[in-house]
């Protein structure tokens, strides 16, 4: 069994491949291919806290994972990190254990922030790809940070500005949102924080922060009045994602579409430069799998 800590990962990790494994793991869920249990999830309203298990395959692929990630959104006031946690993954023909990942949480940053990049390159218009300069080496984009606090806010910037990229720290939110042709918003709030009236024509919204119920980052009503929605997956989404308030207030469900299905063609996506979308990503277990394949055929060329 392979046995890999977090810098032994990061050391393996290729972008480009897990890129692509998470698309195609995107795609395989739209069209049914996948497995993918509902999440199992654990909450600890004392230590300002929570845990998910997340499980799942995607047909025709050597492994399934069981990932378990934790948040404790005080833990930085404690000097530790706030989110942890691990991959396992398991032989699909044999069930024998094939790898602990253990990557404190960095495969999931990983996947989500691809996630996010790949909803954003299919769902913005030319010129909105700000979040993809990993992804377009050639462009030269330009990052706009906000956070609720202000001092990881400028760490944050100073970080993509020793990487060569172009950050700033927007003084407010609402200034950053009138701004942005593309909004990425990462928070765990339990109030929204982005105001309709903020969003230009145009925009692309990509929301990654609610992952269980109670929490949301966008007004209702911003929701509600998109032009195109869409999801890594409905189920997850409508319940206890971004969308689970809009889908409890005014039905949104038969105007969700799959992400997988706008990076595979079957949905046309954005229809006109005009139209205000919405992705809402809870993030899929069958995403956590590819992930970790990439890093496993990486650190074994011969897995088959």
């Amino acid at each position: 069994m392979i046995d890999l800590n977090k810098s032994q990962i990061q050391a393996r990790f290729n972008l480009t491949a897990a890129a692509q494994a998470i698309e195609n793991a995107y795609v395989a869920s739209a069209e049914g291919r996948v497995q993918a249990p509902p999440v199992t999830y654990l909450g600890f309203d004392a230590a300002n806290g929570d845990c998910h298990v997340k499980t799942g395959h995607v047909l025709g692929t050597e492994g399934f994972v069981i990932k378990i990630a934790t948040g404790f959104y005080d833990n930085p006031a404690k000097g530790l990190p706030s989110s942890n946690g691990l991959n396992l993954m398991f032989s699909a023909t044999t069930g024998a254990p094939l790898a602990i990942l253990r990557d404190e949480g960095w495969l999931t940053d990983m996947r989500t922030g691809l996630g996010g990049a790949l909803a954003s390159r299919a769902l913005g218009i030319d010129g909105f790809e700000r979040c993809l300069q990993a992804l377009l080496p050639e462009r030269k984009l330009t990052f706009t940070i906000w956070g609720r606090d202000a001092a990881k806010a400028e760490a944050a910037a100073g970080e993509l500005g020793a990487e060569g990229l172009n950050a700033t720290v927007a003084p407010d939110l609402e200034t950053a949102c009138r701004a942005a042709q593309v909004i990425i918003t990462t928070t765990p709030a339990k109030t929204p924080l982005i105001a309709r009236n903020w969003i230009a024509p145009g925009t692309h919204i990509t929301a990654v922060g609610a992952d269980s119920p109670g929490k949301q980052e966008l007004a209702t009503d911003l929701v509600t009045s998109a032009d195109l929605l869409v999801c890594d997956l409905a189920t997850q989404s409508l319940h206890h994602g971004e969308f689970a308030t809009a889908e409890a207030e005014a039905g949104i469900a038969e105007d969700v579409v799959a992400l997988g299905s706008v990076l595979s063609g079957a949905h046309p996506g954005r229809a006109d430069e005009a139209q205000i979308t919405i992705a809402d990503l809870t993030g899929l277990a069958v995403q956590d799998a590819a992930i970790s394949l990439a890093v496993l055929h990486a650190a074994n060329p011969d897995l088959t």
